[in-house]
């Protein structure tokens, strides 16, 4: 589905919008965060969903399980929140799509937050601290330049956290955060 949407519009970078790519580049990357969600959960929200890495990945693997955690997906575009309710709806996935920019959506509950490819860490972190009132853990992809990023973060928030290396980029890594606080640097 993505393939062929991709000839309409811009779902995935055009480099990686073949079948091998999108199952190795986004599919098994966007499994990865498995690891940190509880199934226990009632919901998980990925921000910046696009064509819906992390949060379909999370869906399917959640319906395979027979597991009835929804999938919330932040989408700001039109287009990139017609295919994901396209394809939720082909593949029956306990979604809810929300055409929305989360930047302006406000008091939101969540269990999981996941992201991937959508913000820098501060700004992710900035918009979980005001955005969000309550959640357990924030699921953050980092790439080949996380380490430093992480680094200069850690200088203006305080966060637990633990990492664990991708299994798609030797140099990547993901982040699961727990308790956000910004610093009072003055």
């Amino acid at each position: 589905m993505i393939v062929e949407k991709n000839k309409e519009i811009n779902i995935v970078s055009k480099a990686t919008a073949n079948e091998e790519m999108i199952m190795n580049r986004h599919v098994i990357d966007s499994a990865q965060v498995f690891d940190f969600i509880d199934l226990n959960n009632n919901r998980t929200v990925d921000i910046g969903s696009g064509a819906g890495f992390p949060g379909i990945v999370l869906a399917i693997m959640m319906k395979n399980l027979n597991n009835n955690q929804k999938i919330i997906l932040y989408e700001k575009s039109h287009h990139k929140s017609a295919f994901l309710r396209n394809i939720s709806r082909k593949l029956n996935l306990n979604t809810e799509v929300i055409q929305k920019d989360i930047f302006e959506a406000k008091d939101l509950k969540s269990d999981s937050i996941v992201t991937r490819a959508f913000k820098p860490l501060p700004i992710v972190l900035d918009m979980v601290h005001k955005n969000f009132g309550k959640y357990k853990n924030l699921i953050l992809f980092m790439g080949n330049s996380g380490a430093k990023i992480l680094e200069e973060t850690l200088k203006y928030w305080d966060i637990d956290f633990e990492k664990k290396k991708s299994i798609t980029d030797e140099n990547s890594f993901l982040l699961n955060i727990k308790n956000i606080k910004k610093k009072d640097n003055n």
